[in-house]
């Protein structure tokens, strides 16, 4: 099985964000809306939803309007495949490149590849610049943008909001928590700031880590699950924090697949 964890760049406006998740059916296992960022993040499963999901988001955003937060490259922002159990790392880079060439050729999207050849962070910086789209125009799409297309492992993404809002405060804290296990970017989030993070191997460096992390250096107001997490990291965490940590059993991927529910 592999989870694909869609990022669109859309956060304000209900009505599209419902209609662009209305369109993974009951392959869509979360959604997570922010303003600020104006962005969604749409958790779902198999391959086939990543295509309807992205083709109405094309259609309904457009990037000439867009003002957000968050860093981007287009509408349908960033599409990484993820091998769940059952499924291997190959499996995910095949749906990668069938995903790019689909987007490619039915969507006018160029797509720049990232996983086992590079990171995403690498397209961010070269997009259009050192790097050359891997598949589609060689030119972003008019209002579409383009769109970074991976294969990885689990990931979770997390914030940490920080008491009084200070990003210089904020900027300095993301660079100190920067590792190989953790990504990490300071931002000022409508009237607040957070630590933003991208925790890439949660089993080393998890949500709890980076939370007391952060507040050993500033005073923390809160912490922001942004989608799912395996039930494994949850597990290393005392269930008495997971209110505080914005963390819950029903917020796994296990949980949700196994309950069939869907957001």
């Amino acid at each position: 099985m592999l989870e694909c964890v869609v990022n669109v760049s859309e956060g304000r406006r209900a009505d599209v964000v419902a209609a662009i998740a209305a369109a993974a059916g009951a392959d869509l296992l979360d959604v997570h809306t922010d303003a600020d960022h104006h962005r969604s993040v749409l958790t779902l499963v198999g391959t086939t939803a990543p295509r309807a999901v992205a083709a109405e988001a094309v259609d309904r955003i457009d990037l000439r309007d867009h003002a957000g937060v968050h860093p981007r490259i287009g509408a349908v922002d960033v599409v990484p495949f993820v091998p769940l159990d059952g499924a291997a790392m190959e499996d995910a880079v095949a749906a990668r490149d069938e995903f790019a060439r689909w987007a490619a050729d039915e969507l006018d999207l160029p797509c720049f590849l990232y996983g086992p050849e590079r990171s995403l962070p690498d397209v961010r910086r070269g997009a259009f610049a050192s790097l050359r789209p891997d598949a589609g125009p060689p030119r972003p799409h008019p209002s579409a943008g383009a769109v970074a297309v991976g294969a990885r492992g689990v990931l979770v993404a997390y914030n940490v909001w920080l008491a009084e809002p200070d990003v210089a405060m904020a900027g300095a804290v993301a660079a100190e928590l920067r590792s190989p296990a953790v990504r990490a970017l300071g931002f000022a989030v409508g009237d607040g700031t957070q630590v933003s993070c991208n925790l890439v191997a949660p089993l080393e460096v998890g949500p709890a880590d980076v939370f007391d992390a952060v507040a050993a250096r500033t005073p923390v107001r809160r912490g922001e699950l942004v989608g799912l997490l395996p039930a494994a990291v949850l597990e290393r965490i005392p269930s008495h924090r997971w209110a505080e940590l914005d963390l819950s059993a029903d917020r796994t991927i296990e949980a949700r697949l196994s309950s069939g529910r869907r957001v």
